[in-house]
């Protein structure tokens, strides 16, 4: 990932020199294991243990003639310890070491991940707390519904990112805290499977029941799969965000800072630009996805197709996701909230978001409800025609009143509390007592 989108936690994860760092600790416990059964001397342990070290531009250097990250890396830790360096990867291949510290490094990177999500989330709910009384007007298909409050939104995507989390929390268990050191081929034919154990609990690892020299990739596609899922409700809020901005809604704005200029060429412009960021991060999140599920399928016991591959999409979509999830936490915690527009909008249609409550209506008055849905939609359509035109003509109340099949079964109370938005919020409670409850 570029560095314009690369958090420097994040970022130092998936550098080399953490990647080197986690190779060279799995090696000196490896040994340490070694040491316990009785094959490395303590002497020896001792001198692995104290001189350990490598230099990344010497690694480097090395790779370019033995084509082979992890030769190169051992032949650079053996400069630095001496003759006690044949004791180092005794045994072991290059996945027991690759696999293991991958899995490591996928520990840290979710851990991360989890605290973005648990942040948002709790911004999302006390948002969500401070709204729970401004109403707005609900869409379904990107129609006005029916009335609603601006805290039910906030409170859905609160909802939302506490699945993300329990997902998250769920995949670290059993798709990332895993470690293999069996060998070639995953038979131990040259390691004591205590050097696997050990190592991996020094790490906070479990030792992967059957590896076939590598850790089964279902995990990590699983892992993959999973953070494209929280991308994917991230760009869900931010989508939300776009389309509440728009000139013709402008119910909430993303944060525009001193200075910020909208457009090099009109001025007056105040665009989205965060929220659209992080909807094409989410993409590219979204589409790593399919690189984890093509990478299952290996010939055989171990090749190494999903290598080039992981080395790009595990450090990006970590990478990018890390990074979105900090710059939505940014647009909720500031978001501007237009409470006077929304409820302009609420009643832009004249009153025809109320038409659930007057079909209710007639039925209790004691109307056959088909023939209530036919008097409420007639009178509809007709208060729809004249908004599509920009005509003046009545509201949906005056047509109802006008309309002899209406009339002779709701008074002007009866209108009076249909007709009132507060009216179909009688048992939000409900949902925010829920919510209270969320503990992030």
């Amino acid at each position: 990932m570029i560095d314009r989108y690369t958090r420097p936690e994040m970022g130092r994860i998936w550098s080399l020199r953490n990647k080197f760092e986690i190779w060279m600790r799995i090696e000196v416990l490896a040994c340490e294991a070694q040491a316990g059964l009785g094959v490395v001397p303590e002497w020896e342990l001792a001198a692995i243990k104290t001189r350990a070290g490598f230099e990344v531009e010497r690694i480097e250097e090395i790779e370019r003639e033995t084509d082979h990250d992890v030769i190169a890396f051992l032949t650079n830790m053996a400069e630095h310890i001496g003759p006690e360096s044949k004791w180092v990867h005794y045994g072991m291949t290059s996945s027991d070491l690759g696999d293991t510290a991958l899995c490591y490094q996928m520990t840290q990177a979710i851990d991360i991940v989890i605290g973005d999500v648990r942040r948002l989330g709790a911004v999302c709910k006390r948002r969500a707390l401070e709204t729970r009384d401004m109403l707005c007007v609900g869409r379904t298909h990107g129609v006005h519904a029916e009335p609603m409050t601006f805290g039910m939104k906030f409170g859905a995507w609160a909802w939302a990112l506490k699945r993300a989390e329990q997902r998250l929390l769920a995949t670290r268990e059993y798709s990332c805290a895993w470690g293999a050191i069996s060998g070639a081929v995953g038979s131990y034919s040259n390691i004591d499977p205590f050097v696997e154990s050990y190592v991996c609990e020094k790490l906070g690892l479990r030792p992967d029941p059957l590896s076939t020299q590598v850790i089964g990739r279902d995990r990590h596609a699983h892992l993959l799969a999973v953070l494209a899922t929280v991308a994917a409700t991230a760009e869900s809020i931010a989508t939300e965000v776009r389309a509440l901005q728009k000139t013709d809604t402008l119910e909430a704005e993303e944060p525009f800072s001193k200075g910020q200029k909208g457009s090099s060429a009109m001025p007056h412009k105040r665009n989205p630009i965060t929220a659209e960021r992080v909807c094409g991060l989410a993409r590219v999140v979204k589409a790593n996805a399919q690189v984890g599920f093509d990478d299952v399928a290996l010939w055989h016991e171990r090749d190494i197709s999903h290598s080039s591959a992981e080395r790009v999409v595990l450090p990006d979509s970590f990478i990018a996701l890390d990074y979105l999830l900090s710059k939505l936490e940014g647009i909720v915690e500031g978001l501007v909230l237009h409470p006077a527009r929304m409820l302009a909008n609420l009643d832009a249609t004249r009153g025809l978001i109320y038409s659930s409550k007057v079909l209710l209506a007639l039925v209790d008055a004691g109307m056959v409800r088909e023939d209530a849905y036919v008097v409420v939609q007639r009178n509809a359509m007709k208060v729809w025609d004249d908004i599509h035109k920009a005509a003046t003509g009545p509201t949906f109340r005056e047509a109802l009143e006008s309309d002899p099949d209406v009339a002779s079964r709701l008074d002007a109370a009866t209108l009076d509390t249909i007709f009132d938005p507060r009216a179909f919020l009688t048992r939000t409670g409900v949902l925010f007592e829920r919510l209270e409850a969320l503990e992030f």
